[in-house]
């Protein structure tokens, strides 16, 4: 199975993905923003769009990993990426969830307010690209890809990921860290995944 969990920058899309990680048993977190600076390392900055997203081969590269490694890995994919452009998600998750794949897609939803808060707290102080994408964000998830919203705005990072297990109908195992361990294991994943 591929849990896909999409949403805004600062949504806790990467923080959940290695907290349900941790505890779901049979699990390997998949990072399609690695195909994307791999496509900016490798090619000329003149071949370089804005967003690696809009580049065919991100798209196509990713769609082909996930089915590979759907196909030769018996557990859980867990997959943190925002996509807001409905024509790319129907490149990427439609089309795996139209090979047969099993896939559930959630979109971990927070306002604005909540978005910028959280952002400010890893360190983006003033404007920065994420922050500019948060409209942009909230819109998309307004109005093109609608469906299976997580809303973060006031819950704990454990209530997200038993809210995802529960939905995909798996059985985590229990979180047996003290409150501290599990506070440094969060802030350790935040730090690895500032981009």
């Amino acid at each position: 199975m591929i849990i896909w969990l999409n949403g805004a920058f600062g949504s806790g899309k990467t923080s959940s993905a290695f907290e349900l990680k941790r505890r779901l048993p049979n699990s390997f977190v998949y990072d399609p923003e690695n195909i994307g600076y791999f496509i900016r390392k490798n090619t000329p900055a003149e071949s370089h769009k804005s967003d690696f997203q809009d580049h065919e081969e991100w798209r196509s590269f990713n769609y082909q990993m996930l089915k590979y490694i759907s196909a030769t890995y018996d557990g859980t994919i867990i997959v943190p990426m925002t996509i807001t452009n409905r024509r790319y998600y129907d490149e990427i998750v439609q089309k795996l969830i139209d090979d047969g794949i099993p896939l559930k897609h959630y979109i971990l939803y927070a306002d604005k307010v909540t978005l910028l808060k959280r952002l400010n707290k890893r360190l983006e102080r003033g404007e920065t690209w994420t922050k500019a994408q948060v409209d942009r964000c909230i819109h998309a998830f307004n109005t093109e890809i609608t469906k299976e919203k997580i809303i973060t705005d006031n819950t704990s990072i454990d209530f997200v990921v038993e809210e995802i297990a529960r939905r995909s109908k798996l059985t985590l195992l229990p979180d047996k860290r003290s409150g501290l361990k599990k506070w440094l294991d969060q802030m350790v994943t935040l730090i690895k995944h500032i981009r």
